[in-house]
């Protein structure tokens, strides 16, 4: 078995665009006329350029090997270029053409990725989600705590245990400062607000995406406290992971961080230096299945969680779901909400979810298919990124 053809698909995200502008998947086939599917997260280049270096990678490193061989293969991609060292963008791709590489082999074998890495540990998975915006909203949910307490509360009633915010922004590409007395108070309040609202029924996550340094982070982290949040995500910018463990000494609250960061040698450093408590790796940016299957079980051995993040469309979230459900250490996954609306549309069957948990697949491979002529019917014509920072110091 070789393998032969690559497609791409750079599909646009409909509103209310939950989940990011776009997705680029690709698609690779073997000689025997299997195929499989998988998605890069978040490269920063335009996404017809993502596809395109899809293509160059597959074709230059990947074209003609046996699917099985994926540690050759991952070490040459890793290596290109005489780069050998960490590459968002190589391994976003790489990401990618790795899950479509164990999409074929469980299709193959017959059996689930997550039998293939182990078997699997967890019958269901217990998930999260962001307080999304409504459409009909005339204000921005993370501005006004009294309408994200209504969002929350309708998300606990439909079976959510735990929900995540962002209170504090904007980002900024000048990140991490320290955030005004106005921005603390409005973090403060919404975190106290959600927790009268929501009582023990659900877990509170507050997001942050690297705005402070660590000083200001503890700064915040000691207001948060009394009201007992599961984690503090990414509370300074993921270039500094021994700035990242001062938070996690200075604070109760449990660290999580890792979506901005890729491969075990990332990872390894937060380990070694103590940063978190929780590992939030994208299985579409890690470098993929078995990469994010190895980071976990260097996690294991420190007592450390796993929580795959999502932001992105449901191919990553069905490779996400392969590694927690084989993973002893899995804490929760990230949902876009019940994986309706277009994360449905976009595969033959949708992601099954009942009740705050996700129920693995039985089918091989990934559990999941494309479906083709909804990513034809939907091409993204832009050239913006996937996400962005503001510009300007805030």
């Amino acid at each position: 078995m070789k393998l032969k053809d690559i497609k791409t698909f750079v599909v646009g995200n409909p509103p209310p665009g939950n989940g990011g502008r776009y997705f680029v998947f690709v698609k690779i086939t073997t000689d025997g006329n299997v195929s499989g599917v998988g998605e890069a997260y978040s490269v920063p280049f335009e996404p017809h350029l993502v596809a395109k270096m899809c293509e160059d990678v597959f074709h230059r490193y990947m074209a003609g090997q046996d699917p099985h061989h994926i540690e050759k293969m991952w070490r040459r991609v890793y290596s290109a270029g005489f780069t050998q060292r960490p590459d968002v963008s190589m391994m976003g791709i790489m990401s990618a053409l790795e899950m479509a590489c164990w999409d074929i082999i469980g299709k193959e074998a017959g059996q689930p990725v997550y039998n293939l890495l182990g078997g699997k540990v967890h019958e269901r998975l217990r998930s999260y989600t962001y307080i999304y915006a409504r459409p009909e909203d005339k204000v921005n949910v993370y501005q006004d705590p009294e309408l994200s307490c209504i969002r929350a509360a309708e998300l606990v009633k439909q079976g959510f245990t735990a929900i995540k915010f962002d209170p504090a922004g904007p980002y900024t590409a000048f990140d991490g400062r320290q955030l005004s007395l106005q921005e603390l108070d409005l973090s403060e309040r919404f975190v106290r607000m959600l927790r009268e609202t929501v009582g023990s029924k659900a877990d509170l996550l507050f997001g942050t995406h690297g705005q402070m340094t660590a000083a200001g982070a503890i700064r915040l982290a000691r207001r948060l406290e009394p009201y007992d949040p599961l984690w503090f995500e990414e509370p300074v910018p993921p270039d500094a992971p021994e700035e990242m463990a001062k938070v996690a000494r200075g604070t109760t609250i449990p660290i999580a961080c890792g979506e901005r960061l890729t491969t075990k040698y990332e990872f390894a450093r937060l380990l070694k230096e103590g940063s978190a408590a929780i590992l939030q790796m994208n299985l579409g940016r890690v470098g993929g299945l078995l990469e994010a299957k190895k980071i976990a079980s260097m996690a294991e051995v420190s007592h450390v969680q796993i929580a795959p993040h999502l932001y992105c469309g449901p191919i990553v979230g069905a490779a996400n779901i392969q590694l927690a459900a084989c993973t002893p250490n899995f804490l929760i996954q990230e949902s876009i909400e019940q994986w309706q609306g277009f994360h449905s549309e976009i595969l033959m069957k949708p992601i099954r979810w009942e009740a705050g948990y996700i129920i693995p697949p039985t089918e091989p491979g990934l559990g999941v298919e494309l479906n083709e002529a909804v990513a034809n019917a939907h091409p993204y014509t832009g050239t913006a990124l996937h996400l962005d920072m503001t510009q300007d110091p805030a």
